[in-house]
């Protein structure tokens, strides 16, 4: 058996989540790129490159392991609020298909670092709409206090700056306004936002747009990860198909992590000792917030099940790992059958931000990695 603990990816359940996105974008003038932050695995990034989906990379080490895996440069997104002057060059050299610009500052640098190249730097501009999409506000990206995006009020500047730069080509416009929302009703909203600002740029500075980029941000069902397993891109595609009119020369452009690839993936971890306490249990595994960091730094819920019990008598516990944090627990008062020393419990849903965000804490090893196909 495989040394505990390790993850566990079902490649079967990813691919047809793949063919279900698929599905629901055919006909479409709809583009998907894969936000590689969730998990940068090389086999899952090569089986979605391979599905014809891009790349949202959020640092030039993404940028470059999307290329390594098979995603071409024109078909990588390249985000986030601190590109430095060397990464931007880099992208710039490597024909990256666009930049999601994020400030006035970030596009003033992008334009002269394209200058000195000799070269012109493909741009979209991150407007920050002022959306609330309800969700935890760790991973709330779309509102007026938030480090991300060119504020509203700024819009006629920036568009000013991309009309008359040379090394500037604006391919369009970026808006993420979230992530884990569960409700249609933002993305409605964003809809809304989305085509004023498109008309003052075709209409009043005569840009050419080439796309519209709503992020992504759908979410996955924690609860019941083994009962639905695919979210609805359904109503997620629809709600776009519905309530966003783009001109046919228009691609819409979606950039989807935790719903492509979160449900696929499993912590196996075995339980090192069931501690008794005056007034409760506490399942100790050896897995640990430098695995799965979700439900320490988020407060998040991931479904727990012992895999190996076959007693129908169910107790109360406390499921900690070994980190000396206390908030190192994965659940608290959860409901499991009886639990004994050697026992391994799947904790579901991690296959988005679970291997990707963890971390050599208390000098612990890496967990392994399997797969089913």
């Amino acid at each position: 058996m495989t040394q505990t603990p390790y993850y566990l990816y079902d490649l079967r359940i990813l691919n047809d989540t793949i063919q279900v996105i698929k599905e629901n974008i055919s006909g479409c003038n709809y583009k998907v790129h894969y936000a590689i932050k969730a998990n940068f695995e090389p086999r899952i990034l090569q089986l979605l490159a391979s599905n014809g989906f891009g790349a949202d990379c959020v640092s030039i080490g993404e940028v470059r392991h999307a290329i390594k895996c098979g995603f071409a440069p024109e078909n990588i997104a390249y985000a986030g609020v601190g590109k430095t002057d060397e990464e931007i060059a880099e992208a710039i050299d490597l024909n990256i298909g666009c930049f999601n610009v994020e400030s006035v500052e970030e596009l003033d640098i992008i334009n002269e670092i394209a200058q000195d190249r000799n070269a012109v730097a493909n741009v979209a501009l991150r407007i920050n709409p002022n959306i609330d999409a309800h969700t935890h506000h760790y991973i709330t990206t779309g509102l007026a206090e938030n480090k991300f995006g060119i504020s509203l009020h700024l819009l006629d500047d920036v568009l000013s700056m991309v009309k008359s730069s040379m090394n500037l080509n604006m391919r369009g416009f970026h808006f993420h306004i979230g992530s884990q929302i569960l409700t249609m009703e933002p993305y409605v909203l964003l809809c809304e936002r989305i085509k004023p600002i498109m008309d003052k740029a075709v209409n009043d500075y005569g840009l050419n747009i080439d796309y519209i980029n709503v992020g992504g941000g759908l979410g996955i069902d924690y609860e019941n990860p083994v009962e639905n397993p695919i979210p609805d891109f359904k109503n997620y595609f629809d709600t776009f198909k519905k309530h966003l009119q783009l001109p046919e020369s228009v691609t819409l452009h979606f950039e989807l992590g935790r719903s492509i690839v979160a449900q696929c993936g499993t912590l196996i971890t075995k339980v090192i000792y069931v501690k008794h306490c005056e007034s409760k249990q506490i399942v100790i595994v050896d897995a640990g917030m430098n695995n799965l960091i979700r439900p320490a730094l988020y407060q998040a819920y991931h479904r727990i099940d012992n895999i190996s019990s076959k007693s129908a008598e169910k107790e109360t516990y406390d499921v900690v790992g070994p980190i000396c944090e206390s908030a190192d627990t994965f659940a608290e008062n959860i409901t499991l059958p009886v639990t004994k020393r050697g026992d391994i419990l799947a904790i579901r849903s991690v296959g988005a931000y679970g291997q990707s965000m963890s971390s050599h804490y208390n000098m612990r090893q890496d967990a392994e990695t399997q797969f089913i196909s």
